[in-house]
């Protein structure tokens, strides 16, 4: 019995929204025309609940019978969200291989017990032994100055410099993904405003208001802000992530700023200030 009469209420219910519907038309109708109304047949208006629009719904489907316009904003967030994740990928490997350099390069010249041995042991390449690259170049070039503090300052300046280019460099191509993340949801909704205008347009000519024609023109219209919500939460969260490992990573690198600076100052108090520039340097 309870199944019998919810299925009867939801019978009535179908009814009575139909016969909803059947007024507002011709309320619509009268207003539009300046003629009496006259109740449209049944048949002049869509079943509630019918799987039988008149057109197809689909994201694709509408995509290709919107507006120009509509249809350049989506495009332009689609390709927003390819980039956003190209960036991802490429920046992520990229971080990822520095962090695990400079960490492993800083593990190894913890023991070592100048800088000259300390660029033996990590090579020529990566940001730890452009670090001791500079400091080598500073103490050659102060190897007639005695004052110690002020060479362990220049040499600091050098690091200093040194680890904000590289923390800048690292940091390159996250800011589009802030813009992406800031724009591409008022992108889709200037699309989105574009397309219900043109459903209003189309309306008018129409001299209806038929849910089935006022349907397909509204959702075609929300595609715009559902892409442009689509292309701009992952590239929001993408650029937290990245603002967080680049910060561990500029963490990192003030390690190895600092540890190069002690061999300095190791090198300094031994009076080995005539320490020879390494060859790939020069």
């Amino acid at each position: 019995m309870p199944m019998k009469s919810a299925s009867r209420g939801r019978v009535l219910g179908r009814a009575t929204l139909n016969v909803v519907l059947l007024l507002v038309a011709a309320v619509a109708t009268h207003a539009q025309e300046g003629v009496p109304a006259s109740p449209p047949s049944p048949s002049a208006l869509p079943v509630i609940g019918s799987s039988h629009l008149p057109r197809d719904l689909s994201p694709w489907s509408m995509f290709l019978t919107a507006d120009i316009v509509v249809q350049a904003v989506i495009v332009g967030l689609a390709f927003a969200s390819v980039v956003t994740w190209t960036v991802w990928f490429a920046k992520s490997i990229e971080l990822y291989l520095a962090r695990q350099k400079l960490t492993r390069g800083l593990a190894a010249i913890g023991a070592e017990r100048s800088l000259a041995d300390a660029f033996a042991r990590v090579g020529n390449k990566g940001l730890l032994a452009a670090f001791i690259r500079e400091a080598l170049l500073e103490l050659r070039l102060s190897s007639d100055i005695t004052d110690k503090m002020g060479i362990k300052e220049r040499v600091a300046s050098r690091l200093a410099r040194l680890e904000v280019a590289a923390g800048r460099d690292m940091n390159r191509g996250t800011g589009l993904l802030a813009t992406i993340g800031a724009t591409a949801p008022f992108v889709g909704l200037f699309g989105t405003v574009w397309g219900i205008m043109n459903s209003f347009v189309g309306i008018s000519k129409a001299q209806t208001t038929n849910l089935a024609i006022v349907a397909p023109g509204i959702a075609e219209a929300l595609l715009a802000t559902a892409v442009g919500l689509f292309a701009a939460i992952p590239a929001v969260i993408i650029y937290n992530q990245f603002a967080r490992s680049i910060g561990a990573y500029r963490i990192v690198s003030g390690d190895a700023s600092a540890e190069v600076l002690r061999l300095v100052s190791r090198d300094l108090d031994r009076g080995e200030r005539h320490l020879p520039m390494p060859r790939a340097a020069e």
